[in-house]
């Protein structure tokens, strides 16, 4: 394939030099004169284990050439990859005034272009920026619009500095974030031999799978240092912890938990964080991280109130009581939370859990119960289709089969659902829906 290559920083040169590795024809693009110079004469623009001699060799192949013509570059590729910098602003904000500059530059060329074109954009993007701020800027400055003329899609890249090349090789997968299955079929020709999967989902996920990602390194990074900083003060290993830790892949190294929801709850998890910034307050050790946890995890009970609350309904059934699906243990149930808020703000409230018998409850459990919400045996009914049936609002906080059917078959137009399991299958069921947060 003809390819252009708009940024020549480590993602760039290291997508140029393999690709031209692979046979395709690369054209490089970037202000910058003297990467240009480098490349040109078979030196890498970037320090990175195996560039020098690959960068040789594909430079020596023919295959490789650069330039500072935007429009040269478009007339010269059918795929166009853009790899300029997106970094941080003053205030912590993208600045994105290089690929926006660009975005007119491709647009400008693009006009006067008869075969169709993929513009593929792998600069780390806030969600949102390619449809909504770069797509318009180029179908502006072509007289072309998206799918008619050219393709706009995304690719995150997961190159590491210091391996990118083995990255290159071997990513963990590879997705393209695209509306266009042409576009989609002209990366698939391209990535396709790589040994992973390969992904086409929206822009916009796409987008938001390269931030994601990021995140979830930096927080196992910390996680790892702040379990290490501890493990100092009370003297043990930090390397045999996080070792055993690692080796756990059914909770630990795994999608356990990795799936949005509402609210973590129960007899473990919330303790056990409160110990933990104890004890390292005890031995002035700074957990910033762990202690944060309760926090956000107060921040998501919140959330769950204010949808119920901004709706102006008063009357309002909760599906589920216990703080997960087939127990009866209420201690610190996000659940009970609500329940607490919603009997103190005077709303009509109703609860239905199958698994909850407060007359069964025994220990901690019924403790627990006593002290925050001692008359919740009123307000639990064992008959769901009349919980449902007298409620404005219905909260759903349990997974189950037969609940799901229930829904379908005796929520009515008027009713407001406030989903926090993420109801599968929500076809055919009536009413007004809000997810927790999708």
């Amino acid at each position: 394939m003809n390819i252009s290559i708009f940024g020549l920083g480590y993602v760039g040169a290291v997508s140029l030099a393999c690709l031209a590795r692979d046979g395709h024809n690369v054209i490089g693009v970037d202000i910058d004169p003297a990467k240009l110079e480098l490349i040109e004469s078979g030196k890498t623009p970037v320090v990175e284990e195996g560039m020098v001699d690959l960068m040789a060799k594909v430079v020596a192949s023919g295959r490789v050439s650069v330039t500072q013509n935007v429009g040269e570059a478009i007339q010269r590729s059918d795929v166009s990859l853009v790899c300029v910098g997106t970094p941080s602003a003053p205030n912590g904000s993208q600045d994105q005034s290089a690929i926006i500059k660009l975005a007119h530059d491709l647009g400008a060329a693009l006009r006067n272009k008869q075969n169709g074109h993929v513009i593929v954009f792998r600069s780390t993007l806030v969600p949102g920026t390619v449809e909504d701020v770069l797509c318009p800027i180029v179908e502006r400055e072509s007289g072309k619009r998206d799918g008619e003329g050219f393709h706009v899609c995304f690719q995150p890249e997961f190159l590491r500095e210091g391996s990118s090349i083995k990255d290159y090789d071997k990513p963990p997968f590879t997705i393209v974030g695209t509306n266009s299955k042409a576009a989609a079929g002209a990366l698939r020709d391209l990535f396709g031999q790589l040994p992973c999967q390969f992904y086409a989902t929206s822009i916009r996920a796409a987008e938001m799978v390269k931030y994601c990602c990021n995140n979830f390194h930096a927080l196992k990074i910390t996680f790892a240092n702040e379990t290490a900083r501890l493990c100092e003060a009370l003297g043990v290993n930090p390397f045999e912890v996080m070792d055993l830790v690692c080796r756990d892949t059914q909770l630990n190294i795994s999608k356990a938990y990795l799936r949005p929801g509402f609210a973590f709850g129960g007899s473990c998890l919330p303790k056990d964080l409160r110990a933990t910034s104890y004890l390292a307050k005890t031995k002035d050790v700074e957990l910033p991280m762990l202690s944060a946890i309760l926090g956000s995890n107060r921040a998501h009970i919140d959330l769950a109130i204010a949808k119920v609350m901004g709706s102006g309904k008063r009357r309002v059934a909760m599906i589920g009581l216990s703080f997960k699906t087939g127990t009866d243990d209420l201690r610190e149930s996000p659940l009970v939370s609500l329940a607490e808020y919603f009997i103190g703000k005077g709303l009509q409230l109703s609860i239905y859990d199958p698994d909850v018998h407060l007359s069964n409850l025994l220990g901690a459990n019924r403790r627990f119960i006593e002290q925050h919400v001692p008359h919740i045996g009123s307000l639990l009914r064992r008959d769901l289709v009349s919980v449902l049936h007298d409620a404005e609002v219905i909260v759903v906080g349990l997974e189950q089969a037969a609940i799901f059917d229930a829904l379908r078959e005796h929520v009515r137009d008027d009713h407001l659902i406030i989903d926090l399991v993420n109801i599968p299958s929500r076809k055919g069921l009536r009413g007004a829906y809000a997810g927790l947060c999708w």
